[in-house]
C-alpha cells in the first residue's frame, strides 16, 4: 500500500466517524439540529464542512430506510423524522403502553403477595382483575395454576426479567420494597 493511499484512508475513518456521530446526534435529538451543533459533534470548526457531512447523512438515510428521513429546513437545519405518510401507523404504537397502569397495579400485587389467589386479588382491587390477568397471561409475566376450587397466580422468569428482579420471591420481594412499591 503506497503512503498515498495509507494517508487517504486515515482519512476516510475520521469522515465515517463525523458521519455516524451526525446520524447519532439526528436519531437522538428529537429536534432539528442547527449547522453549529452538527460542526460541534462532528469534530469540525467549519460550518460549510458540517452541512456537508449532514447532508450526506441525508442522502444515506433517505435512500436506504423506508420510513425514516433526514430533512433539511431553511438555517440550515437538519432533522430525523418519520416520513409523513407513515405517522398515523406509528402514533398507534407510540402512544400505548405495554399495560394499563391498573393492570401494573395488579402485577404488583402478584408479585409481592405470590402465589395470590384470584379471590384474594378481587377483594383488593375489584373484579376488574380478571382482565388485567388475562392480559399479564398473554404478555407472559404471570402463571395460573388451579389448587382446588382456587386459581393462584405467580410471576413467570420473564416478568423478573422484563423488570430486572430476582426469580426468587423472598429476594423480589425485598427489591420491590427497595423500589417503594405503591400498593393502593
Amino acid at each position: 500500500m503506497s503512503s498515498e493511499q495509507q494517508q487517504q484512508e486515515q482519512k476516510e475513518i475520521p469522515a465515517k466517524e463525523a458521519l455516524a456521530k451526525v446520524e447519532a446526534a439526528l436519531y437522538a435529538a428529537g429536534r432539528p439540529l442547527e449547522a453549529s451543533e452538527i460542526a460541534r459533534v462532528a469534530g469540525t470548526m467549519s460550518e460549510r464542512k458540517a452541512i456537508a457531512i449532514a447532508r450526506e447523512v441525508m442522502r444515506v438515510v433517505n435512500s436506504s430506510l423506508q420510513a425514516i428521513e433526514v430533512v433539511e429546513y431553511p438555517g440550515p437545519r437538519f432533522a430525523m423524522q418519520l416520513k409523513g405518510q407513515l405517522i398515523q401507523v406509528a402514533r398507534k404504537f407510540a402512544t400505548r403502553p405495554l399495560l394499563s397502569k391498573a393492570a401494573l397495579r395488579t402485577l404488583s400485587y402478584v408479585a409481592y403477595f405470590q402465589p395470590l389467589p384470584a379471590s384474594e386479588l378481587v377483594l383488593r382491587r375489584s373484579s376488574a382483575v380478571y382482565q388485567h390477568l388475562k392480559e399479564l397471561e398473554e404478555v407472559g409475566f404471570v402463571v395460573s395454576e388451579r389448587q382446588g376450587r382456587n386459581r393462584f397466580y405467580r410471576t413467570t422468569g420473564r416478568f423478573s426479567e422484563y423488570f430486572g428482579l430476582s426469580g426468587e420471591t423472598t429476594l423480589m420481594k425485598r427489591q420491590l420494597e427497595g423500589r417503594n412499591l405503591s400498593l393502593r
